[in-house]
């Protein structure tokens, strides 16, 4: 095979999840069923296969494969794959040894390529947007929560807080605070469960503190300034963008969506109540018509900036993330999160584009091979 044929071979993508013993895998099956069906109409080998089966030294390896004709999932043998997109689905899952292992295996390996090893942790996130200039602007005040005294310097400093879990995902375990000294109970903590949120009203820091300590457990939390977000009705809205590379390697925008918190969430997520909305809409709503294109174009900049100075903090090689950006009534922009490992986007559009792209980047990892 000469070097032009190498251009056109179409690598085989292996969709990396971990074993299941009465659903055989775990994961987002209707995402895993998209992304097999796109595969195959742009003319790609895939197939999901679990850590467990993924033997890097054998030249066929069992994977699983959808159906459409009976409707299931069939597991048959499959060529070794050149390249591994991970969809691990949960962080407890990602640090079990076994795991770890073969992770570790795969990034070790000349003959693959892996992107997107492991999750983010948000502290780390933003240390390492910290580092960078050109970043470091898009960051509120993080620390991380180590004790009542570090809480209580930065309720002195921000109108109120964000305690946020370290590890955390679709908003579960955040909490807010916020201190209101003209109030005989001047402390409030907002803590949010599926849809409702229950707020507590402490007379002292100490009792503040024991009832986060109570909410939090074990967990690692960090502390960040709270951004008053442009908004709606009183209802704040934020962006969320996804990152992906293209066919030539490089990081470029998917695709921009809105979230809109519900009327009794701390946070836009929707499994929390919040709503999926038209980013354009809803800027040109806070802003009008000019601002918003201001706004959106240095959004679409502002991510690539981050998402290039993350995976230089990361040290592998990323292939896409999303990323939510608040947007506070002047119109600065705010870095709040990156997830490594996107969920679905429901903007029709931008899901298109984002499974198109999981290929062509894979192509362009293959070459590098």
């Amino acid at each position: 095979m000469d070097a032009g044929d190498q251009e056109t071979t179409k690598p085989v993508v292996a969709i990396l999840t971990i074993e299941d013993d009465q659903l055989m895998f775990r994961g987002n099956r209707d995402n895993f069923i998209d992304i097999l069906r796109t595969g195959k109409e742009l003319g790609y080998l895939a197939y999901v296969v679990t850590v467990k089966d993924l033997r890097l030294n054998m030249a066929k390896i069992a994977g699983y494969t959808y159906n459409n004709e009976l409707n299931q999932w069939v597991q048959q043998w499959f060529p070794a794959p050149q390249v591994i997109y991970n969809r691990i689905p949960l962080r407890e899952d990602e640090i079990e040894p076994a795991v770890q292992k073969k992770i570790e295996e795969c990034l070790a390996n000349p003959k693959i390529k892996i992107y997107n090893p492991y999750f983010f942790n948000k502290w780390k996130l933003f240390e390492w947007l910290k580092k960078s200039k050109l970043t470091k602007p898009y960051i509120p005040s993080t620390h991380r929560l180590t004790g009542s005294t570090e809480l209580g310097k930065q309720l002195l400093r921000h109108s109120y807080l964000y305690l946020k879990p370290e590890s955390g995902k679709a908003g579960v375990g955040i909490m807010m605070v916020k201190y209101q000294p003209s109030r005989t109970l001047p402390f409030r903590l907002k803590i949010q469960d599926k849809k409702n949120s229950t707020t507590y009203k402490c007379s002292t820091l100490s009792k503040l503190w024991a009832r986060i300590k109570k909410e939090a457990g074990q967990t690692q939390y960090i502390v960040q300034q709270g951004i008053e977000l442009a908004s709606i009705q009183r209802r704040p809205f934020d962006l969320r963008v996804l990152i992906q590379k293209n066919q030539r390697g490089q990081w470029e925008v998917s695709g921009i969506g809105a979230r809109m918190a519900g009327s009794l969430s701390i946070t836009t997520h929707v499994p929390r109540g919040g709503s999926i909305e038209d980013p354009e809409k809803l800027l040109i709503s806070a802003f009008g018509q000019v601002p918003c294109r201001r706004i959106l174009s240095r959004a679409r900049s502002t991510c690539l900036t981050i998402a290039r100075q993350l995976e230089r903090g990361s040290g592998f090689q990323l292939g896409e993330m999303s990323m939510d950006l608040g947007v506070d009534a002047q119109g600065h922009i705010w870095f709040f999160e990156a997830n490594s490992k996107p969920m679905k986007f429901d903007e029709p559009h931008i899901r298109k584009r984002s499974i198109e792209r999981i290929f062509q980047y894979s192509t362009f990892l293959a070459q590098q091979a």
